[in-house]
């Protein structure tokens, strides 16, 4: 029995875009995740909320790509410092997996808004239903990035980041 994904629903508010995720983080969600804050980043978005008020569980991929995005955010408003990836209201399971990924700190963590600002109504957004060619792609990446930021993800993430390599290898090649 598969576990279903999370819902993704977005909104702008004055802390920047709040993206509300209810459910599962995991593998089959984390494309369409990337895709939609790559491309309010070229809408000009700079600072982003994740709300895991209602978010039960991450996966490691999940983890890589919030990981990497919160490191280009950062690179990209070096000139505008401040907060470019918050994460409200992790529950204690997914800050334990930050941190023992070591990604923790790339983060702002916050459990309370500031005093007047409240999460707008987010809009649920539909799934593009990424191909598994990319999700695949996603998931190695994820994890190539995991490994390079702390070389005690090395142990934990090598055979799967093979496999996603030689599984990915496969389906660009196509059918023998």
């Amino acid at each position: 029995m598969s576990t279903p994904s999370a819902s993704i629903s977005v909104a702008s508010s004055p802390l920047g875009v709040c993206i509300r995720l209810v459910g599962r983080a995991n593998f089959s969600v984390s494309t369409d995740f990337k895709s939609l804050v790559q491309g309010l980043v070229q809408q000009g978005q700079r600072r982003f909320v994740l709300d895991l008020s209602e978010c039960l569980v991450m996966d490691s991929t999940f983890s890589g790509v919030i990981a990497g995005l919160s490191i280009r955010l950062t690179k990209v408003t070096d000139q505008n410092p401040g907060v470019c990836l918050g994460l409200y209201r992790p529950n204690e399971r997914i800050r334990d997996l930050l941190d023992s990924l070591g990604v923790l700190t790339l983060f702002e963590v916050f459990t309370e808004l500031p005093a007047g600002e409240t999460l707008p109504v987010t809009q649920l957004l539909p799934s593009t239903d990424p191909s598994k060619q990319e999700i695949t792609r996603t998931c190695l990446e994820a994890h190539e990035l995991l490994m390079e930021l702390n070389p005690a993800n090395v142990n934990k993430f090598k055979d799967v980041a093979r496999f996603f390599a030689e599984d990915l290898k496969r389906m660009e090649q196509g059918p023998k």
